[in-house]
């Protein structure tokens, strides 16, 4: 099936074809006719398989006839990220056709955003706290609203926005489309859907599943030795391109840091920074500025970059759905794609979730015991490595005081080091070919 079986206006086509789009992806090809057509639509998709076009072209569609320069589709995103994408998106879709959005979202000024809106915008893509505010203090009406679409519905629940969902919906029209597209399915996603919904089509695409193009490696270390783990993979595999997930802002930060010293291009991405900061992190990593991005969940959504090679779970998510989502970020597009799980005697229970969830086992190397004088551990700051055994002094030749007290948290006499060593490249479930540094 070609995109030209959708006949959309000779506007849009000309930029489907620009952007090198030839098929739709299956959630494209089963939801674009159902919404061309009116109806309410309840989307099930795992990320990365092209859900963003499945309701933006149709949106534009519908817009190239009616009025102009009132807001007439309204598209809510959990996050910025989220929501600065489909913005730039609409705005390569809708380069010919003269429609226009304007994106809304906290930490930067009200006032340009209710320019933009003011000014004639169609199309307005909104994070659901920021748009409250406006909403609330009477800034712009959605009066005129014919398409409204929740996107990543599970990940707003997640949040904790369906409440204010539930006060957005109070300000646009009860007779409108509807569009909510989400990667799993709650049970009070469902009710949304079921009260929000009139005589919806369902289209579900393995929306539960990790991509099939992507392979799934686990290591078990504890959670000193992860670093040193980290560093071993970059030096031995050929990374494209790198997003590793960490489980808080501040390890984020830390660990990119720490990469950073190690000689590699890295940025980091994390809810304490400012607007300005987290925009220019993602550009920087979109624009192959840096070749790595550690970043905590708020990157699991949102970013869309098909070049990605690698993600690594550096701490275990907290559900099988974030793994889905976290790793959903590689392998997109039919390309292929790798992630790199660390788990601790802790993680058991998560990994047979993951596991059963994947409907197989992950590939787990073999590890091999390395000399303790090994180069490989050179430039790891001693408090993120595996504690290696006591070792006796001499006598008659002390350890200097400071080499005593090396080991994290001033225990006397330990030294740390990585207790194994493995060779990436003989991995199974990596492509065949030369591996390099990320850093060449």
């Amino acid at each position: 099936m070609s995109f030209t079986s959708f006949h959309f206006h000779e506007k849009i086509a000309a930029a489907v074809t620009s952007c090198g789009y030839t098929s739709p992806t299956p959630i494209q090809y089963k939801a674009i006719p159902p919404v061309l057509e009116g109806r309410d639509l309840l989307g099930l998709a795992q990320t990365g398989t092209g859900k963003t076009a499945a309701f933006v072209l149709p949106i534009l569609q519908r817009l190239m006839t009616g009025p102009r320069k009132k807001v007439r589709a309204l598209i809510v995103a959990p996050t910025r990220e989220l929501a600065e994408q489909t913005h730039e998106y609409i705005g390569k879709m809708a380069e010919q056709t003269g429609l226009s959005s304007a994106v809304v979202y906290g930490g930067v000024g009200k006032q340009g955003q209710i320019g933009k809106i003011r000014g004639g915008a169609e199309i307005v893509v909104a994070c659901p706290g920021r748009l409250l505010d406006h909403l609330d203090a009477g800034a712009f009406n959605l009066s005129k609203l014919e398409m409204l679409v929740l996107d990543e519905a599970d990940h707003m629940f997640d949040k904790g926005f369906l409440p204010a969902i539930r006060r957005i919906l109070k300000y646009v029209p009860k007779q409108r489309q509807t569009l909510i597209f989400s990667a799993t399915m709650p049970n009070e996603i469902r009710h949304l859907a079921e009260n929000i919904l009139q005589s919806p089509v369902t289209v579900q695409i393995d929306h539960d599943l990790p991509a099939p193009t992507i392979s799934h490696v686990l290591f078990q270390v504890e959670q000193p030795g992860k670093t040193a783990l980290l560093k071993r993979i970059i030096e031995q595999t050929e990374m494209v391109s790198a997003l590793i997930f960490t489980r808080t802002k501040h390890k984020a930060k830390t660990l990119a840091l720490q990469l950073e010293k190690f000689g590699y291009s890295v940025t980091s991405l994390q809810g304490n920074l400012s607007q300005q900061k987290r925009q220019q992190a993602l550009d920087g990593f979109k624009s192959g500025k840096y070749k790595i991005l550690v970043a905590t969940d708020i990157a699991a959504r949102g970013i869309d970059v098909s070049r990605i090679s690698h993600v690594v779970n550096y701490d275990m998510p907290d559900t099988a759905e974030t793994y889905t989502h976290r790793t959903g970020r590689t392998g997109r597009a039919c390309r292929t794609g790798e992630a790199f799980t660390f788990a601790g005697r802790e993680d058991s229970r998560m990994i047979s979730l993951i596991e059963r969830n994947l409907g197989k086992k992950m590939q787990r190397p073999t590890l091999t015991d390395i000399p303790q004088e090994s180069k490989s551990s050179a430039g790891i700051p001693a408090e993120m490595e595996y504690e290696r055994p006591r070792q006796v002094q001499k006598k008659r030749n002390p350890a200097p005081a400071r080499a005593r007290t090396a080991g994290a948290g001033g225990d006397r006499g330990r030294r740390r080091s990585v207790p194994f060593d493995f060779d990436v490249r003989n991995l199974s479930t990596v492509a065949g070919g030369r591996r390099k540094s990320v850093a060449e």
